[in-house]
């Protein structure tokens, strides 16, 4: 079964352009390093009666959008050894001294392994 590593922040409005170009440079390193799957998607339909909303998981402030990201790998081994590679190489570098157009005390991230599929 594949495995997963999520992603859960806010983004202000205003730096969006700024995160898709950092997040296009992440999608390019992680597939160069065989990532199966990377994904950054920004909510639309979020703030729902039903159920617990991602508004109250993520407390987006004022003027932020919240983005919802994974990674998807073969196996937890494979994801080690993707990130391992993925933090050895130069592009992960020049991107970790840039800032980040979001607050990374604020994301949420865990890995997952997946329970179904198609």
């Amino acid at each position: 079964m594949t495995y997963v590593d999520g992603f859960l922040l806010c983004v202000p409005k205003k730096k969006l352009a700024a995160y898709r170009r950092m997040a296009k440079s992440a999608c390019k390193l992680w597939s160069d390093h065989g990532a199966l799957q990377y994904r950054e998607c920004v909510g639309d339909d979020i703030d729902v009666k039903m159920c617990l909303p991602f508004t109250k998981a993520a407390k987006p402030k004022r003027g932020e959008v919240i983005v919802f990201s994974w990674i998807a790998y073969k196996s937890r081994a494979h994801r080690d050894s993707v990130n391992a590679k993925v933090m050895k190489d130069p592009r992960m570098a020049k991107m970790m001294k840039q800032t980040m157009p979001f607050d990374c005390t604020r994301m949420h991230y865990g890995g997952f392994k997946v329970l179904v599929e198609s």
